[in-house]
């Protein structure tokens, strides 16, 4: 018996301070912040030059075409666009940090969980081992009654440890699901932005090109460029036949994507230039991210309420929901499924499909529809603040209408930046065809 008091005492002992000890650090926390500080500081530099450099480009577009005029945009573009490229490796390398962080926590809550486990293990077979007799059997082979008080109160204590025990494993398990969640995020962010990076590296080549073949036209004389403008500038006949991509749907002719838009202003207010680099934009990334598919893109367990708002749409349209065409999910985190030109999320599609018929009169709108998704877009972008149609309160609609709440993240300002200079372009070929 003397042994058995031995062996309980020992259990208790280890049930107190077992789960105190936990793995050695491996990354000092002083360098992890030094060097997020560093980053944070290279990062706001960065975004500084990026703001001059836009700044450079808004003004240099108020003043009178010319050739130093619009090399000097160009020389802004390119500079902004490699900027950019920069920030964006700090971010990338930021959100490295991160993942191997939680890449650490999920190890160590996983051994944290083996660990308990294993002293789960080990007060079940002690507790086995002291049920194996009967309390009346140790009473009388001991002939002391404070003997059964003694193993009665150890097994009790036993069994509220076990059930402590089990607690602390599901406690973990929770906390390692989170954190494998947080960590698939993290690195379908980091994706996201290797994207965009390589979209920047796309821009800043095509302005240099665009340089280069404008100087050797040119010869740095202002006439030449005149005479340059002259003779590549598209008559409106041209401008009206032009066809505009769609995401998700077939090109139609410019004039008929004006009309769209004319249609949505006259209604909602949204300026027609800037709903046109809106839906231009989606259509660059919508050819970048690529077509996938609602049983794939839609897939994932969090995506339950967008697959049924699919079918929905698809079934109250008579569409084989097979068929037709959405966005993949790398740039929506676990979902894909945005359709159309306007490239709507099902379940916000619902949303606005009363207000888009009421405008449009289709009834139920059809989100592959260009007039139908021309309207969803107008009033989203409404809804953003875009119907003060000054520059900051555009540029920060269609930030929001790409990021959401997520829309101040310096990342993402390549699509406001996109949006304006296409909406200052279609602006041009509107009063072309117009006159």
């Amino acid at each position: 018996m003397h042994n058995k008091k031995l062996i309980l005492i020992s259990i208790i002992f280890f049930l107190v301070f077992a789960s105190n000890f936990s793995l050695a650090e491996t990354i000092d926390p002083n360098a992890v912040i030094s060097r997020r500080a560093e980053l944070e500081a290279q990062l706001k530099r960065l975004e500084a030059q990026i703001d001059n450099y836009r700044n450079i480009i808004q003004d240099k577009q108020k003043q009178k075409t010319s050739l130093e005029r619009d090399i000097a945009i160009l020389d802004a573009r390119i500079l902004k666009a490699q900027t950019t490229i920069k920030m964006l490796d700090i971010k990338i390398s930021q959100l490295s940090d991160t993942i191997d962080l939680k890449k650490e926590t999920i190890t160590d809550l996983e051994n944290k969980i083996e660990k308990e486990q294993n002293s789960l293990a080990e007060f079940v077979r002690r507790l086995n081992e002291m049920d194996s007799n009967s309390l009346l059997e140790i009473v009388l082979a001991n002939n002391k009654l404070s003997e059964y008080f003694f193993i009665s109160d150890s097994i009790d204590t036993l069994q509220k440890d076990i059930q402590d025990s089990l607690s602390v494993i599901r406690g973990n398990k929770e906390q390692t699901e989170r954190e494998k969640e947080d960590l698939e995020a993290r690195r379908a962010e980091q994706l996201q932005l290797k994207t965009i990076q390589e979209l920047e590296r796309k821009r800043a080549l095509d302005d240099e090109r665009e340089k280069k073949k404008i100087l050797a036209a040119t010869k740095g004389e202002e006439a030449k460029y005149q005479k340059y403008l002259s003779e590549t500038q598209k008559n409106a006949a041209t401008i009206r036949s032009q066809l505009f991509m769609l995401s998700g749907s077939p090109a139609i002719p410019f004039e008929r994507a004006v009309e769209y838009a004319n249609l949505a202003y006259k209604a909602i207010g949204i300026r027609p230039a800037f709903l046109l680099g809106v839906i231009r934009e989606e259509s660059n990334l919508g050819a970048n991210v690529g077509t996938g598919n609602w049983k794939v893109d839609l897939a994932n367990g969090r995506c339950a309420n967008q697959r049924e708002a699919f079918v929905k749409i698809t079934s109250e349209l008579g569409l084989d929901p097979d068929l037709m065409p959405v966005s993949k999910k790398a740039w929506y985190g676990y979902c894909g499924g945005a359709m159309g030109p306007a490239q709507f999320i099902p379940t916000t599609w619902l949303l606005y499909k009363d207000r888009i018929s009421l405008v449009t009169g289709n009834n139920p709108p059809n989100p592959w529809n260009p007039k139908d998704a021309f309207v969803a877009a107008a009033l989203l972008l409404k809804d953003n603040g875009a119907i003060y149609g000054d520059y900051s309160s555009e540029r920060n609609a269609a930030l929001k209408y790409l990021a959401g709440s997520n829309w101040r993240n310096s990342a993402y300002a390549f699509y406001g930046d996109d949006v304006m200079e296409f909406a200052s372009k279609y602006q041009d070929m509107i009063n072309i065809i117009s006159r």
